[in-house]
């Protein structure tokens, strides 16, 4: 919010510069974005008086002056104004002065004489001659009255302005106003706050008479306020007026708008002025809007409404959009004689889905959205008047339309200084807790310890609340620090560390994390080859996506990194292995109802850096050190449309499935745009968390030796490993130690179908040393099952 210092300072006195004024009301809340000193590119441009005009010896359209600039000798400036005269006072840039545009006026000579100044207009004093209604179209500017020559004249532009722009947090709509940040600036600097005195005068009527008002939605409008202004005479609003609306980024209109602005700026309280006469039976009705119904608002748009919208309407058609905009059917002009002053307050909720809907933002819609007060509604239309009477611009009728029935009322709480210290870790009396929260217009009464908390500060609802009204007014930097209080300590929960450990894991095996987009196109099911049947192509459909490439939750985590493989492969980048830790979204039912399932996959890819059997590798590295001790089955049966049919597995651990690993399918390659080989593997992680432990149990050092025997079988070819294995295990006994896979063999010595497979397999007691015929028993056990199912032979 733009806030002049000057506007400030005439409800606060401000003595300090203003870095210092920065500073404080930063430490106090009051975050200052930025702050601006209007009229530091313009330097030497001073108050002049014209003392003669004469013509030009060798130029008919130019003229010689001779101009007072103060204590020196009045000065000589040739110019082709046409719009001096003698004795007129203007704005004169001197030699040595500086314009706007780094422009500098220096002494110089035109068509032979000597020029040692110039006259300004107010464009080349970087101002906008719409700003100013009084100056020529096309000219100098010429000052309404004397001033004192040689000034500067940048308090007579507005231009000695100092503005400080504060970021308001939502919650404290009453700092959206000037009287809101003089509030805070005098509790800050310890000052007193000057609210302003109301009073004027009123034609002896009754506004009752004039026009009639009725609220249909109390709901959306608490309360709605009118005041009757007779023979209203629009022009031109004052100059100090203009400058301060300007120095706030709002452009100045006429009187009317201009007061209802000043109004809204100082208060907080937007406004809005009807022509009474183009109201059809003089009435405002306060209602929902209509199906379709339509309202020409005042920036020449038409704008269609519907039920949800609050309007304004009179006895026949709506005429403005409540808190938003008025309509152009009912807009104040030059012809207009008796207005209605509108000072009103709407659901914030209401007035925010209603300008998103409409696509209108404004000013006043902008207050309306943080909850105002409506206790400010009074004030705010008896300012306006004040300002009405105080300008001339019309005569206000006694007495106000008002319907208000569900009246905000103060707050109470109760005030302990003793928790407010405990909760701050200070040491601040009662005395002074009760000074800072008074200087903010909060009121306690000492003997019942009662807090009375005014209607504007809705943010102050419970006692944390006092505590930080009292820390940041005795100053956040005035806390001393301390060790908190509390036993419990913060960790990570078992869920986060193996995802942690999984990281690390992953890391260490040279992979590099990877972060995709959750959002994905449903043209990636086509590409990963996913039937028009599966599960997986029911996605979340988001309801208002950036694209088609971004319109639906992804159920598979592929496509991300196959993307990026694809970009590090037609960069030429080698060697690389990457992985991702994120989720999948799997709905439980579609259209949506509740939120989808989401599943976090750990999926790992690589290309130009190992084959199949590095990758497996990796997911056995990880299961291990995640302490999954038992036997890994890989399932190459299990269908998965993405991989290729001969270099795939499903990942099994005691026969629940965990993942896929596999070499990408030749199709799907090409639809990444990638020639090398890709491997990848995704492992479902809630499942590996069910499964993973983290404690480890001590086994000390073999005390006895082993017994080694090697094993030598044929067996079909297309026997798994993986099966042979699971047998030797499963029949060798308790002293089986470790099996080791050394040989395997097709060639001539043996049958065609048929392949030699040959194992190195360790035998170990932990409190004896095995006999020969113990060993021999257990490989006996382990050739017999090895033969009844699957029809091994021992190998001569």
């Amino acid at each position: 919010m733009l806030t002049p210092i000057s506007w400030l300072k005439e409800y606060v006195e401000i003595d300090c510069d203003i870095k210092t004024f920065v500073d404080e009301m930063t430490m106090s809340g009051s975050n200052v974005e930025t702050y601006e000193e209007l009229g530091n590119d313009i330097d030497k441009v001073v108050v002049g008086k014209i003392l003669s005009i004469k013509g030009h010896p060798d130029a008919d359209k130019l003229v010689v002056t001779k101009v007072d600039v103060g204590d020196t000798e009045p000065i000589q400036i040739v110019t082709g104004a046409d719009n001096i005269s003698e004795g007129d006072y203007i704005p004169v840039a001197v030699v040595g002065a500086v314009l706007p545009g780094d422009f500098k006026i220096k002494k110089t000579k035109l068509r032979g004489i000597e020029s040692n100044g110039m006259m300004c207009s107010v464009e080349e004093l970087g101002l906008e001659n719409e700003d100013f209604p009084e100056a020529p179209e096309n000219g100098i500017y010429i000052f309404d009255k004397e001033y004192p020559l040689g000034e500067d004249v940048k308090k007579y532009f507005g231009l000695d302005e100092t503005v400080v722009e504060f970021e308001i947090t939502s919650n404290r709509p009453d700092c959206f106003s000037i009287l809101g940040m003089a509030r805070e600036v005098a509790a800050t600097f310890r000052k007193p706050f000057n609210y302003p005195q109301i009073a004027y005068s009123q034609l002896k009527e009754k506004a009752n008479d004039y026009a009639k008002i009725s609220v249909k939605d109390k709901d959306l409008c608490p309360r709605y306020a009118a005041k009757i202004v007779k023979n209203v005479k629009i022009a031109s609003s004052p100059k100090w007026m203009r400058q301060r609306l300007l120095a706030c980024g709002v452009r100045p209109i006429n009187n009317i708008v201009d007061i209802t602005n000043y109004v809204m700026l100082e208060m907080g309280q937007p406004m809005h002025a009807f022509d009474l006469d183009k109201l059809e039976n003089n009435e405002i009705i306060v209602r929902r809007g209509n199906k379709d119904e339509a309202i020409q608002t005042l920036d020449g748009e038409i704008r269609k409404v519907d039920e949800s919208i609050l309007v304004i309407a009179d006895s026949k058609k709506a005429v403005a959009i409540a808190g938003i905009m008025g309509g152009e059917a009912t807009k104040v002009t030059e012809e207009t004689q008796t207005i209605l002053f509108e000072s009103a307050n709407f659901d914030s909720t209401n007035i925010r889905l209603s300008s998103k809907k409409i696509g209108l933002r404004t000013d006043s819609s902008s207050k309306f959205e943080k909850n105002l007060d409506p206790n400010t509604v009074e004030e705010a239309i008896n300012r306006a008047c004040q300002l009405i009477v105080e300008l001339g611009v019309g005569d206000v009728v006694e007495g106000m339309l008002d319907q208000y029935e569900d009246k905000r009322i103060e707050n109470q709480l109760t005030f302990d200084p003793q928790a407010i210290n405990q909760l701050l870790g200070t040491n601040i009396s009662e005395d002074d807790m009760i000074n800072y929260l008074e200087s903010v217009e909060l009121t306690i009464d000492k003997n019942t310890k009662q807090v009375t908390v005014p209607t504007f500060r809705s943010d102050i609802e419970r006692s944390a609340d006092l505590a930080e009204e009292v820390a940041r007014l005795y100053g956040y930097n005035n806390i001393p620090t301390t060790l908190p209080s509390g036993t419990t300590v913060g960790k990570k929960n078992f869920k986060q560390e193996i995802e942690d450990l999984s990281r690390i894991i992953v890391e260490q095996c040279g992979f590099n994390e990877s972060m995709n987009y959750s959002f994905e196109s449903p043209k990636v099911f086509n590409k990963l080859k996913i039937e028009k049947d599966s599960p997986l192509r029911n996605a979340v459909t988001l309801s208002n996506p950036l694209g088609e490439d971004f319109s639906i939750m992804r159920t598979v985590t592929l496509n991300g990194l196959l993307n990026s493989l694809s970009t590090n492969y037609n960069r030429r980048n080698k060697n690389v292995k990457l992985y991702e830790l994120a989720n999948v979204y799997i709905p439980k039912e579609l259209p949506l109802k509740d939120l989808p399932d989401e599943r976090m996959k750990l999926t790992l890819g690589m290309y130009d850096s190992g084959d199949f059997f590095d990758l497996k590798g990796v997911i056995e590295a990880l299961f291990t050190k995640l302490g999954l001790n038992q036997t890994i089955d890989y399932n190459p049966n299990k269908e998965i449309p993405w991989l290729h049919p001969g270099r795939k597995a499903e990942i099994n651990y005691n026969k629940q499935s965990l993942g896929f690993i596999g070499e990408v399918h030749p199709d799907v390659m090409d639809a990444y745009d990638i020639e090398e080989r890709v491997y990848v593997a995704v492992v479902d992680m809630p499942t590996l968390t069910e499964l993973a432990s983290l404690d480890r149990e001590y086994v000390s050092i073999a005390k006895y030796p082993a017994m080694l025997r090697d094993l030598s079988i044929t067996l079909k070819e297309d026997i798994l490993v993986g099966q042979i294995e699971s047998i030797i295990k499963q029949y060798g006994g308790k002293t089986l130690e470790a099996i080791e896979l050394f040989d395997v063999y097709q060639g001539e010595q043996i049958e065609a179908g048929y392949k030699s497979v040959a194992y190195s397999i360790s035998f170990r007691a932990n409190d004896r040393t095995l006999k020969e015929k113990e060993v021999n028993k257990a490989m006996n056990n382990i050739l017999k099952a090895l033969e009844k199912e699957l029809d091994a032979k021992l190998r001569a």
